[in-house]
């Protein structure tokens, strides 16, 4: 199937995003995570790409391992960050001879220690440059980038992020997936400007359930998502995981549920390598694709 048709007007998308684990042993923990998910058939899985590909060897044993034994179809992301087109062309000539199916295509995040993106002589500064690369060179592959229903951190207004989304449709992306949010109204007012704007493909709204507070608050705190106060409230009444885990699922459940009451295409999960908050809200909503 083409990446934008597990989006249509007739049936509900899945996908859930891994990251590379660092050691072999945590890859085969990870092989027992994705075999819990498989009970909710999803349409494949993406597995990020660190800041300068530094995970690109793992990023793609991950997705072709998740290929081998589970037959799924497989998404990697690729960043611009420090890389020449050349090496850009060598990564997507080796995804494609391991049998990737689509590119999440993504200007990255400046290495750690950096807080500027730096564009390296021969590469590319945008994310716009790479999709069309994808699209004129290996033109096989579905195309995902990235939108922000809160504005990029780096963006100096909305109006400029979107018009850096539009240049990326525009230039061949088949499905918008976006960051991380926990005010539905911001995903539905940000789909309502981009349909304004002309971008008409699907626009997939990205969702990370909370099991631990203080993890949140450092992941929020790097892509400026906003955290409801009443949600921080209620998920600090108790320090125990137990709890905290209990308030994000409950959270994640009503979100989800409310999206898809409003008509989303599909859902994204970023599952952190674990399956037991992912599942339990898929449970709870009886999701089928």
């Amino acid at each position: 199937m083409q990446l934008g048709e597990f989006f249509s007007s007739d049936r509900k998308g899945l996908s859930f995003e891994l990251f590379p684990p660092k050691t072999d042993e945590q890859v085969e923990t990870l092989m027992a995570t994705v075999a819990e998910l498989n009970e909710f058939e999803p349409d494949f899985y993406t597995c990020t790409y660190g800041a300068g590909g530094s995970t690109r060897d793992r990023t793609l044993q991950i997705l072709q391992t998740v290929k081998e034994r589970f037959g799924h179809r497989i998404a990697t992301h690729l960043t611009c960050v420090g890389s020449t087109v050349d090496q850009l062309r060598a990564y997507l000539k080796t995804a494609r001879q391991i049998g990737t199916d689509y590119i999440v295509a993504l200007r990255g995040d400046p290495p750690k220690g950096e807080t500027e993106f730096q564009q390296v002589l021969g590469g590319f500064r945008y994310a716009n440059e790479l999709v069309s690369l994808i699209r004129n060179e290996f033109p096989e592959f579905g195309v995902a980038v990235a939108g922000y229903p809160e504005v990029h951190q780096e963006a100096p207004s909305a109006e400029i992020d979107l018009e850096n989304l539009k240049r990326k449709v525009d230039c061949g992306a088949d499905v918008v997936v976006t960051q991380l949010f926990y005010e539905n109204d911001d995903y539905f007012r940000f789909v309502d400007r981009c349909r304004a704007a002309g971008i008409q493909i699907p626009i997939v709204p990205g969702i990370l359930p909370v099991t631990n507070l203080a993890q949140i608050q450092r992941i929020t705190s790097l892509c400026k998502a906003k955290l409801p106060k009443s949600f921080v409230e209620r998920l600090g009444e108790q320090e125990s995981h137990d709890w905290q885990f209990q308030v994000g699922v409950e959270f994640a459940t009503a979100q989800v549920a409310e999206l898809l009451a409003g008509g989303v295409p599909g859902v994204h999960f970023y599952v952190l390598n674990k399956s037991q908050a992912t599942s339990e809200v898929l449970r709870s909503l009886r999701f089928v694709s």
